[in-house]
């Protein structure tokens, strides 16, 4: 209720327009940070090409309340003791790098398997589980956020312009996400998939065991 209270004064002021002005960096170094490729936005975008619009939106949904939590541990200053836990931060590293060997395998799964042969009932209903475990076991969001949230953000700022930037990252990581699934799903780009399908899925499962190996390569080494 005191955070729905700031940010209703915030927003409420005359000063509204100099807020947003002076958000713009942590605004636009999440964008930078939230549309680099990485295995979120190459796993939605070939979610979307492979089994369409909708699974990719409900892919990219789960990827956003993966990454607005992280958003949240970030904004209440938890981020920060996270960083420093070893133990934390190696079992996230873990649970993260096996994951991405999953998602690996999935593809290359695909990737070898004929397509008359492919189970139409592949995980519908389950595609925003995948996309929010994806993103609640990457270990580098929680960094990236605090980054995004350290530009132009002073010790003596109010909370509700802390408040304001996370929403606005926020709504940027869903946006992102849904503009790979929207862009993604197009005809083209499914008839493109559908063309290439077994070099495609073979470069995905390639780039997410890679990223896997290298998490798990980070884990074993204790590197923060």
């Amino acid at each position: 209720m005191l955070i729905v209270q700031a940010l209703g004064n915030v927003l409420s002021s005359g000063d509204t327009v100099t807020l947003l002005f002076d958000l713009a960096p942590i605004a636009l170094a999440y964008f930078i940070v939230a549309v680099s490729p990485g295995p979120a936005n190459l796993a939605v975008a070939t979610i979307a090409m492979r089994k369409g619009r909708a699974a990719g939106m409900r892919f990219g949904m789960g990827l956003g309340v993966g990454l607005a939590f992280w958003g949240g541990v970030a904004a209440t200053g938890m981020g920060a003791v996270l960083q420093s836990s070893v133990v934390f931060l190696t079992v996230l590293k873990v649970f993260g790098g096996l994951y991405l060997l999953w998602l690996a395998w999935q593809s290359w799964r695909s990737a070898v398997t004929p397509r008359s042969e492919e189970i139409a009932t592949d995980g519908q209903g389950r595609w925003f589980a995948r996309g929010l475990i994806l993103n609640l076991s990457n270990p580098k969001a929680v960094v990236a956020w605090m980054a995004a949230l350290s530009m132009g953000m002073g010790a003596g700022d109010a909370i509700g312009d802390l408040l304001a930037a996370t929403l606005i990252c926020m709504a940027l990581g869903f946006l992102n996400y849904a503009g790979h699934a929207l862009a993604f799903s197009r005809a083209g780009f499914m008839r493109g998939y559908q063309r290439a399908r077994r070099w495609i899925d073979g470069a995905v499962a390639a780039l997410f065991a890679a990223a896997g190996l290298g998490l798990l390569r980070s884990a074993l080494t204790r590197a923060p």
